[in-house]
């Protein structure tokens, strides 16, 4: 009998609270974990109390053929990471020092690179994060330490960062 590593079970964690997102594209959660606790969750939806794609029954950047990894400020969704991070603000938990966990699939269950966005790569630098874990579409689990973002936006511009989410969708 084999045992999951503790990056299989928070990443499969992270998937299955990604079911819940109301994104027609994607279904991503995220799990903030520090001191091998989990402190935090979120996945893919509309603010609070508003309406989200699945109750409006259209996505307006599919409607606007808005490439993955473009445009979001018009986009009703919070992402997963944003709102694994906001999910802690409103609990009065810390974060610093933990480590963000990202997995899911698209919303007809294809498998994607599961990186951060420029803005919640932003967000989770200035968070305070450690480390970043992720799902990739071929199978693999990617960890990035980041303080290396910081170090690579530092020397070049975050365009230039090679991992960038959206890249793997847009290609056709």
């Amino acid at each position: 009998m084999s045992r999951k590593t503790k990056e299989e079970y928070y990443l499969n964690l992270a998937n299955v609270i990604g079911q819940r997102s109301t994104c027609f594209r994607n279904k991503l959660g995220a799990i903030i974990v520090r001191d091998d606790q989990i402190v935090a969750t979120g996945y893919i939806g509309a603010p609070r109390k508003t309406k989200d794609c699945i109750e409006r029954n259209n996505c307006l950047r599919r409607m606007l053929n808005i490439p993955h990894g473009q445009r979001y400020e018009i986009c009703r969704s919070v992402h997963a990471e944003q709102n694994a991070i906001i999910n802690a603000a409103r609990a009065g938990v810390s974060i610093l020092g933990g480590d963000m966990y990202l997995s899911g699939t698209t919303a007809d269950g294809k498998k994607l690179d599961t990186f951060p966005c420029f803005i919640c790569k932003k967000m989770i630098i200035n968070a305070g994060l450690k480390r970043f874990i992720c799902t990739t579409k071929d199978d693999k689990i990617k960890i990035f330490l980041i303080e290396n973002w910081v170090k690579e936006w530092q020397e070049n511009d975050l365009l230039d960062d090679k991992d960038q989410y959206g890249i793997d969708q847009n290609k056709k």
